[in-house]
């Protein structure tokens, strides 16, 4: 097989191109504010999900992702299973977040404002990821096609139902209510 046969995209009949979200080069971070004084940043270490991308017409582009939420890692043992526990993310109950796209708009060639439902905790609320540096595609050593970009939103738990807290005696809270999302994407493209 050629190089050019391989970077060459499979596209369906509208031009759109299938990728696979490559949950081991992908990340899903997030930050919140800790007793108002400093932000605590945690990872999702289990995510999957698609891409579909119509380069000559983003507006047809669709995305997915599902989270694993008991794969939360925020460098504390005792933390993370607070986080999974009903007070937060109720993992037993609701075991993934997802991200459904309803509209991708362009703002350049590399940038997009993916707009989407996000379900956390069993409550939809529509969200808007700032995308941002979509990279070319390149071949890869091992016969993979693969494309990158970085999104980023932010969140209030509150309105997901993550209303958990403790006063502080000197004044404020224990947990911010304002949760920053950032996401390093790595696609591959689907076989």
């Amino acid at each position: 097989m050629t190089l050019e046969a391989i970077t060459q995209p499979t596209q369906s009949p509208s031009g759109a191109v299938e990728w696979t979200l490559d949950g081991s080069h992908t990340s899903v971070t997030f930050g919140v504010r800790h007793m108002m004084v400093s932000t605590v940043r945690g990872e999702f270490q289990k995510v999957s999900g698609s891409v579909t991308f119509d380069r000559k017409n983003p507006e047809r582009s669709s995305v997915t992702v599902d989270i694993d939420v008991a794969s939360i890692n925020t460098r504390d043992e005792k933390r993370d299973q607070h986080l999974r526990s009903a007070d937060f993310f109720d993992v037993a109950k609701y075991p993934l977040i997802t991200f459904r796209s309803k509209k991708v708009t362009p703002k350049s060639s590399e940038e997009f404002d993916v707009a989407g439902d996000l379900t956390i905790h069993g409550v939809t609320k529509e969200v808007v990821l700032k995308v941002e540096g979509l990279t070319g595609e390149h071949a890869d050593p091992w016969g993979m096609v693969r494309m990158g970009a970085s999104a980023k939103t932010k969140v209030k738990r509150s309105e997901f139902g993550m209303t958990w807290n403790a006063a502080l005696e000197a004044g404020g809270i224990l947990v911010g209510d304002e949760i920053s999302i950032q996401l390093e994407v790595e696609l591959q493209r689907a076989k």
